[in-house]
């Protein structure tokens, strides 16, 4: 700037001479000198707070450019942890899904064995039941007959013929 200052200071005097050829005077000569001198003062006095401002300007600026940087990093930092999460919950999802299926085919093997082991009793507890039942029949029919063997006063039979009609009465 000063060395436009200089340049102005330098050049006045050659445009006084350039206009005192013509026959109409104006100012302007006056004007811009006036003028070029008014620009120095004013860049004499404001130049180191005109610089001290865009120096903060600048350093605010790069400041808020920082920090939306430092955002747009620990977002894409966050993004990276919730992708490297979602990797980690879909391969904990896998090996659950996994565990499960095999859980269920161990509660089907289980259960399986339960209800056969069951109808095993039930089975075995039947038979028994059906002896039992057969012998209380046997014993009945063979009370039966020999209550109405002995009550009656007609027939008169020998032990033999009373064992064998017991045995053919059971049988």
């Amino acid at each position: 700037m000063k060395k436009i200052l200089i340049l102005g200071l330098a050049l006045a005097p050659l445009a006084l001479l350039a206009n005192s050829e013509g026959a109409v005077e104006t100012d302007i000569v006056q004007r811009t000198v006036n003028f070029v001198i008014f620009a120095g003062i004013l860049w004499y006095l404001l130049a180191d707070k005109i610089k001290a401002f865009f120096a903060d300007r600048t350093a605010s600026i790069q400041a808020e450019l920082d920090k939306v940087e430092d955002t747009l990093k620990a977002s894409k930092e966050k993004v990276d942890d919730a992708a490297k999460k979602l990797e980690e919950a879909k391969t904990l999802a896998a090996e659950i899904v996994e565990t499960a299926k095999n859980d269920i085919d161990s509660v089907k093997q289980k259960v399986i064995e339960a209800v056969e082991h069951e109808i095993a009793n039930l089975d075995k507890g039947f038979e028994d039941k059906i002896k039992v039942e057969t012998s209380k029949a046997k014993r009945q029919i063979v009370s039966e007959v020999l209550d109405e063997l002995l009550s009656s006063d007609n027939v008169s039979l020998t032990q033999d013929e009373l064992v064998n009609i017991v045995v053919k009465k059971v049988a």
